[in-house]
């Protein structure tokens, strides 16, 4: 069954060589928002492509069982070079539904290389331990077991480098995945799906240890699949309020969870902060893919003495800007991902305008086909704005004072998201502070791109739990067995 045919498009992707290829299946379209312009037509998966993907999973696990992890880390070393072997390709496919500038295209096709590559080496060190026991009863044995099957839901956001998060360390540790890509950005996910197979078959391993599940109900699939007990776990990076949904049905068969959610993250510029490190990396935490990231600064809090100068020189560096077609190599700002999306940012922005904000730069939808939106500055915004305790998601910059260190935490803090939080300043002290006292999890310090694929990925409160990345990432993959002799 082929999945989509476009000539903008690299290749043609089967879901599973086996399927019904009748004109009779539901499509639905996959649309440029640079252009507005339907680029493929994806087959919508339903409940017996799901089942029957579970059971292909259910079965593939007995055989993958048998791999070494040698083996296993092979695979995942074939994958990273088979991304990088075809990079371009990737990155265009992305950039093509998504929007994302091509530059930015590339690195998440590497980041995304890049995590087979890790997790390929945690294969081979996955830990157990021995010991006798204390009172001399015996031996204690302690081993990891791989949980059995995975249903991964990944955003739109990074189509390629968060599905690669979860399906890496599922491979490494010995599980099958199931793949539900965002509606709107299918096509890279069906690219790496067909890539992963290709390997898997070179290395005698069962393809279907990678299923890619398009589908427009996203709700019925998971409802349908969590009600099923042979699932045994589920890995979502997405929105706070779908996560509650999905907790309360992986209640039903105690399937295992993690969940990387929303952020609201505070970006604290002291006053000895360094002013040019600070904007460097302002931009970067705002803009880097369009503000659409759950790490993105979303509060700029900034000494009061510092503010003015801060804002102006931030609103001067968002002017040079290059908002386009990702296509184009000088773009740097590509559109939002749906017209819906670039409204609501716009909303978000009115309202508080509305309310007494000054606009610095931006604020206006542009009148040009796609969904762009511009860089915005904004200042003097009132403390019970919304637009303070809602992401963003967009490439809006909001500044805000402070006029002492323990305000600035406070206000860090204040609120029911803990992804991520950025400090900025050249005295070790405050620094220290920053690193003990802002609430989340993640902190950078004198730093706007703290995502590193040796580090653990993940939250507190309402943003979530688990971690992906790092040597925890596997762990999320893996069960603790006793055995006693």
């Amino acid at each position: 069954m082929t999945l989509f045919k476009d000539p903008q498009l690299p290749t043609d992707l089967p879901l599973d060589p086996r399927a019904d290829t009748s004109a009779r299946r539901e499509h639905f379209d996959v649309v440029n928002p640079a252009t507005e312009k339907t680029i493929a037509h994806v087959v919508n998966t339903e409940a017996e492509d799901w089942l029957g993907a579970l059971a292909r999973a259910v079965d593939t696990q007995k055989a993958y069982v048998a791999f070494t992890p040698r083996k296993k880390a092979d695979i995942c070393h074939a994958i990273y070079k088979e991304i990088m072997a075809r990079q371009e390709e990737f990155a265009r496919t992305m950039t093509l539904e998504m929007g994302k500038p091509l530059i930015e295209a590339r690195g998440e096709t590497a980041n995304t290389a890049d995590y087979f590559r890790w997790f390929g080496e945690e294969a081979v060190r996955i830990p157990g331990r021995y010991a006798q026991s204390p009172a001399g009863a015996g031996d204690i044995v302690v081993t990891r077991t791989p949980v059995g099957p995975v249903l991964a839901i990944t955003p739109w956001n990074f189509p390629l480098a968060m599905g690669a998060r979860k399906i890496a360390p599922a491979l490494a540790a010995g599980c099958p995945v199931l793949v539900k890509p965002a509606a709107e950005t299918p096509l890279s996910m069906l690219l790496l799906g067909q890539v992963i197979a290709d390997v898997l078959e070179r290395f005698s391993a069962p393809r279907n240890l990678i299923q890619i599940l398009p589908t427009t109900d996203a709700a019925k699939l998971s409802e349908t699949l969590m009600a099923d007990a042979r699932l045994r776990k589920i890995t979502f990076t997405g929105s706070t309020a779908v996560g509650k949904i999905l907790m309360r049905q992986s209640a039903q068969n105690l399937q295992r969870a993690s969940m990387e959610l929303g952020g609201n993250a505070p970006f604290v510029v002291a006053e000895d902060a360094d002013m040019e490190l600070a904007l460097s990396c302002a931009m970067q935490a705002k803009l880097r893919n369009g503000g659409e990231v759950c790490v993105a600064a979303n509060r700029f809090l900034v000494h009061e003495s510092i503010a003015n100068e801060f804002t102006q020189r931030l609103s001067e560096k968002m002017d040079k800007v290059v908002m386009g077609n990702g296509l184009e190599e000088d773009t740097t700002l590509g559109p939002m991902i749906t017209a819906a999306q670039r409204d609501r940012i716009h909303a978000l922005v009115t309202e508080t305008v509305e309310a007494g904000a000054t606009v610095h730069r931006g604020g206006e939808i542009p009148e040009q086909t796609g969904y762009f939106y511009p860089p915005t500055v904004l200042s003097g915004i009132p403390a019970d704005a919304r637009i303070l305790r809602e992401e963003i998601f967009g490439p809006v910059a909001t500044v805000s004072t402070f006029s002492t260190l323990d305000g600035a935490i406070e206000k860090a803090n204040d609120t029911e998201f803990g992804l991520a939080s950025y400090g900025f300043s050249e005295n070790v002290h405050t620094c220290q502070r920053f690193a003990k006292e802002l609430n989340a999890g993640m902190v950078g310090i004198n730093r706007g791109m703290i995502t590193d694929i040796a580090a653990p990925f993940g939250g507190i409160k309402q943003s979530g739990f688990g971690r992906e990345g790092g040597a925890e990432g596997i762990e999320e993959y893996l069960d603790i067995r006793y055995i006693g002799s």
